[in-house]
């Protein structure tokens, strides 16, 4: 995952935050209710997320 040029950072900024909220709720879910599905789920996203923050980083270093 990647963020495509044009983009503003603070929109994939919001959007990222809305995208660890819902990782920390399925993290949550999976924890309380010993939920398999929730707790790959979360996994999955959070793969996606740190995807989305590493190449947030490149933008920024690349314009910084």
């Amino acid at each position: 995952f990647r963020i495509q040029p044009g983009i503003p950072f603070q929109h994939a900024f919001d959007e990222l935050s809305v995208l660890l909220g819902c990782i920390r709720h399925l993290t949550c879910e999976a924890e309380m209710e010993n939920d398999m599905l929730a707790g790959s789920s979360a996994r999955i996203l959070s793969a996606m997320a740190k995807a989305l923050i590493d190449d947030m980083e490149l933008g920024l270093n690349r314009s910084g």
